[in-house]
């Protein structure tokens, strides 16, 4: 049915880029988007061009050297997304190319925005199919956006979030004990309980409160005034007297300083609770309780395969437009940022709201707007 629709001939064509991973999904991903998502989009009439990645770390490159297109289309998972989101803000003209809506079509093994962006299916084609079609429709959500930034890298950035601790270092290792089978994740975290105990993770936080959220600027620029009216208005404001400058006082960002010890800290956006209608725009920052016995860290370690931001009980929950985190010196480990391992070293963590705009299925927008007037 949505094949069989005609494009008007005055209609121009728009300009789709699709990044596809083709090792996403243990090498699967090229397969599943040629049967499933790749007839839908050039049934659409779009002119599609898709891009593979060779190699980690390419899209990024890809990105930087980008002409322009009408909407970016992302075919793979938690990695390839952070790779494009870091390309495209890396860039000098960014504030142009993060105005393209972007696409997301789950393909990988940990597909966290398809939970936002989707409703759930246990279907996998059909997951896909209801992906490649909500992009098509039209229809997008303002998600936020995560700068971090070290003090030699460039910044990195994330739609999920940042996580360092005990359950993420555990996590990562789950794949080696495949031959538990089900038991797997439970050995995983059982067995580095053995390292050392208790594990507890210090730093020093800083952080800056929630910031107010401004109104929502007009899609369209309003239409330009005839040439008359924008002369009277030049020469009006050149006849004028030049008003006086009042000076205004620059306050001082309040910044609020915490020293921590952790089983692990997590900073998060609010993507995954997505509020179309709050006034204030924030990252929660959660940094759990370091007194957990070994039963409760196995136990706890398998909720976090499945939601690896929870907040347990217990634990401490800030609300932060910005924070510092400040590591003691020869800090070994690793961040996992948007489930993609980066070396632990001092951040900076600075919340770019409303940043990107992502195409979401019009159901789960709908479901948004009801709850928020809820």
């Amino acid at each position: 049915a949505f094949g069989n629709q005609l494009i008007p001939s005055s209609m121009p064509l728009k300009k789709a880029t699709v990044f596809l991973n083709p090792a996403a999904c243990k090498g699967k991903a090229r397969d599943l988007f040629e049967k499933n998502a790749a007839p839908i989009l050039h049934l659409s009439g779009m002119d599609v061009t898709v891009v593979k990645t060779d190699y980690e770390g390419q899209a990024k490159k890809l990105l930087e050297l980008m002409e322009s297109t009408d909407l970016i289309i992302i075919a793979g998972g938690d990695g390839t997304v952070q790779e494009v989101i870091t390309g495209l803000l890396r860039r000098a003209d960014e504030a142009v190319f993060s105005k393209i809506p972007i696409g997301f079509i789950p393909l990988g093994k940990t597909c966290t925005l398809s939970h936002t962006l989707y409703p759930e299916s246990t279907n996998q084609v059909q997951h896909i199919a209801n992906a490649t079609l909500a992009i098509l429709k039209g229809e997008t959500v303002p998600l936020d956006v995560l700068q971090i930034k070290g003090e030699k890298e460039q910044p990195v950035f994330a739609v999920t979030g940042l996580r360092w601790g005990s359950y993420r270092d555990a996590g990562v290792k789950v794949s080696k004990y495949w031959y538990l089978g089900p038991l797997k994740t439970k050995a995983a975290h059982f067995f580095s309980t053995f390292k050392e105990w208790p594990q507890k993770h210090q730093a020093a936080l800083m952080y800056l409160g929630p910031t107010e959220r401004p109104p929502e600027e007009p899609e369209e620029k309003p239409s330009r005034p005839p040439l008359y009216v924008r002369l009277y208005r030049r020469l009006r404001l050149y006849w004028s007297s030049p008003p006086k400058e009042i000076p205004q006082e620059v306050t001082p960002e309040d910044w609020e300083e915490l020293k921590l010890s952790t089983i692990e800290l997590s900073i998060a956006t609010r993507n995954r609770q997505l509020d179309l209608t709050r006034t204030e725009d924030f990252m929660d920052i959660c940094i759990e309780a370091d007194t957990v016995s070994k039963g409760q860290f196995v136990n706890r370690g398998s909720q976090k395969m499945r939601d690896p931001h929870m907040c347990p009980e217990g634990s401490q929950c800030i609300q932060a437009s910005r924070c510092i985190l400040q590591l003691p010196e020869g800090t070994e480990g690793s961040f996992g940022i948007d489930n993609e391992e980066y070396e632990a070293m001092p951040v900076e963590v600075k919340l770019l709201p409303r940043k990107l705009r992502f195409f979401c299925d019009p159901r789960m927008r709908e479901q948004m707007l009801h709850a928020a007037v809820q």
